[in-house]
């Protein structure tokens, strides 16, 4: 099952799951967290100070426990309450996605946009998108890439979603992003094409996508769907 950001739990939530010993954990790595915070803002002015690459604060540690102590099924929302709770800087998110493991990686891609980063971390949403991990795409397509990511290189990541069978759903702001882009258009009537010459099955969010690109009508509207390209007819040598 991959994780979107609309499913991580709140501390509400996560209070309500876990044990008393995870909860005293939880307690403790979010106090560590906010009090890394603070030191930082108070020692630069700034919640950003340029920090070395290689100083670790001690929530960062907690980050990687996540899983062990609360349980993998709530991990990616510890991890997403640790990482706003110290304010987390491009260094801290950039050192925990290069050092982390595959579900570290998801939990920072799946916060980028509850933090103060502006386009800085757009770096590691590249990365996500070039991996074949789905469970990296999916999160690599959120509220951040919708943000953040230029037209071109957010075409590219629709299309990464449909080599790789992610669920279009994943991608934030897809109806606002898609509706009238002709280029994404193209795109995909040309993959269709590639699909149908190669005998292969059109993905219907492949169609999904497509009817999105239709320009809206003089009225506001969105025009009428836009249809893959149909299977070539036989030939005689066929």
């Amino acid at each position: 099952m991959l994780t979107s950001p609309d499913s991580l739990k709140s501390r509400k939530e996560l209070d309500a799951e876990l044990g008393g010993a995870a909860r005293a954990w939880l307690d403790e790595a979010l106090a560590e967290a906010a009090h890394d915070a603070a030191r930082t803002t108070a020692a630069s002015g700034t919640t950003h100070p340029e920090a070395s690459p290689y100083a670790s604060p001690p929530w960062e540690l907690r980050f990687a426990a996540a899983g062990r102590h609360c349980g993998q099924e709530n991990a990616d929302s510890v991890r997403s309450l640790l990482l706003v709770e110290a304010r987390a800087s491009l260094s801290s998110v950039t050192r925990l996605y290069e050092q982390g493991t595959a579900a570290e990686r998801r939990a920072v891609l799946l916060t980028l946009h509850r933090l103060d980063l502006g386009a800085t971390a757009l770096p590691l949403i590249e990365d996500a998108l070039r991996a074949n991990d789905t469970r990296l795409v999916a999160a690599a397509v959120g509220p951040y890439a919708a943000d953040h990511l230029d037209p071109h290189a957010w075409r590219h990541a629709v299309l990464k979603c449909l080599f790789t069978e992610v669920p279009v759903a994943a991608v934030a702001r897809l109806d606002d992003r898609a509706r009238g882009d002709a280029e994404l258009a193209r795109m995909l009537s040309d993959f269709a094409a590639e699909r149908t010459a190669a005998g292969r099955p059109v993905p219907e969010d492949l169609r999904t996508v497509l009817a999105l690109t239709a320009p809206a009508d003089e009225g506001g509207h969105p025009a009428g769907p836009t249809a893959a390209p149909a299977a070539p007819a036989p030939t005689e040598e066929s």
